[in-house]
């Protein structure tokens, strides 16, 4: 084999490959495209390994290279568990990367599976850790269990790290066996402060808006019953729902449900909404009443368009919901509290505007796709350093 060939095979050439490995082509979209944008600016080739529905074309208009993978999610299937890590190790042998980002939980373990024995960093990226993290049934419990340990088996190997939103993601991990220098924090993936800019307030009344998947670990139930209270209270409050079921989720909504909010007065479900900016020019106050996050893209896309935000005392929206600085926490599941807390911004325009302004400070000063983006890039090139000189 001739040098050129040589250094391809390894993935260490003047331009170095980064495969992510996501579930779903619009999670990578909506979630790590400026990550990946940054990446590319900085000399990396982007190959993107994940399961394609509608984002090819917009993938691939990137200049990305794209490698179609099934996943199954919401239940257990060992067969096709298997053929998914044999798709990914094929993909790896091809690919041949100088770095793998693995996006979440699924794909961390079995990216991992499939990565053994094979040359290259791994980036794990553990956001949120989801159901399997927040329920507490027999189920769940083993199952947490049996992948604490297999983190614990796969992220403390050499050449592999896990990377976290929040410091309370990172505690959770160190007290999984993590290593502590195998686990990264750099906050969220990124808002693009430039195409959300600061929204006035709409004409009208109050106006609260969520968005996100209709999850009951996303507290929609405890949002509609506040919203109730509210309008019995007689405020005209007015809710809007961006977002869809999610059937694979146990957690997820069920269609009749669903459909029974959008009848309920000052209800309005949205479904998925693409224009986010136009979403919260329509809205007085961002709302997330979530049991866990890792950092929420909602909120942060909330706070660059000026939003004050009511959130759940959580790890992931603490970060960027400050008490009486970007807006308020409630308890989980406290849909009193949460009614409370948003009659609270309702009947106050100055309290209003000035969470919307330290919301969108801090969505600049820290959680702007271009420094989050350079974190990122930084990380890229220190693994790429590091498997250069072994």
């Amino acid at each position: 084999m001739n040098e050129s060939a040589s250094t391809a095979v390894s993935g260490r050439t003047a331009s170095p490959r980064l495969l992510y490995v996501v579930t779903e082509d619009w999670y990578f979209l909506s979630h790590r495209l400026p990550m990946a944008r940054a990446a590319r600016a900085a000399g990396f080739e982007i190959h993107v390994a994940t399961r394609v529905v509608d984002g090819a074309a917009a993938i691939e208009s990137e200049g990305f290279t794209l490698h179609p993978v099934s996943f199954v999610r919401g239940r257990v299937s060992p067969l096709a568990t298997l053929c998914t890590i044999f798709a990914l190790r094929r993909i790896g042998r091809q690919v041949a990367p100088a770095i793998t980002h693995h996006v979440a939980l699924q794909t961390s373990i079995l990216g991992s599976l499939a990565a053994l024995g094979r040359p290259g960093a791994r980036i794990n990226a553990l956001t949120g850790f989801g159901h399997t993290f927040i329920s507490n049934s027999t189920r769940t419990r083993v199952l947490r269990w049996l992948i604490g340990t297999l983190l614990r088996t796969l992220v403390n190997r050499p050449n592999a790290l896990a990377l976290v939103q929040n410091p309370d993601d990172r505690e959770s991990l160190l007290a999984h066996g993590i290593a502590p220098d195998h686990i990264t924090l750099i906050p969220g993936s990124g808002v693009d402060t430039d195409a959300l800019p600061p929204q006035p307030e709409p004409a009208g009344p109050p106006t609260v808006a969520f968005v996100g998947r209709l999850l009951e670990d996303k507290g929609i139930r405890t949002l509609v019953n506040a919203h109730r209270l509210l309008r019995r209270s007689g405020s005209n409050v007015e809710l809007l729902i961006a977002g869809t079921l999610d059937p694979a989720n146990p957690a997820s909504l069920k269609g009749p449900e669903a459909a029974q909010f959008n009848r309920e007065p000052g209800i309005t479900m949205l479904g998925h909404v693409d224009d986010i900016s136009a979403l919260w020019a329509r809205a007085h106050i961002a709302v997330l009443p979530s049991r866990r996050e890792g950092l929420p893209k909602s909120l942060l896309e909330a706070a660059a368009c000026g939003r004050p935000m009511v959130a759940t005392d959580v790890p992931g929206c603490r970060e960027i919901v400050r008490p009486d600085e970007t807006g308020l926490l409630v308890p989980v599941d406290d849909a009193p509290a949460l009614a409370a807390a948003i009659g609270k911004l309702v009947s106050s325009p100055e309290l209003r505007a000035r969470y919307g302004a330290a919301a969108r400070r801090l969505a600049v000063e820290r959680f702007s796709a271009e420094m989050i983006g350079r974190q990122t890039v930084d990380l890229y090139r220190r693994l790429v350093s590091v498997g250069a000189s072994h």
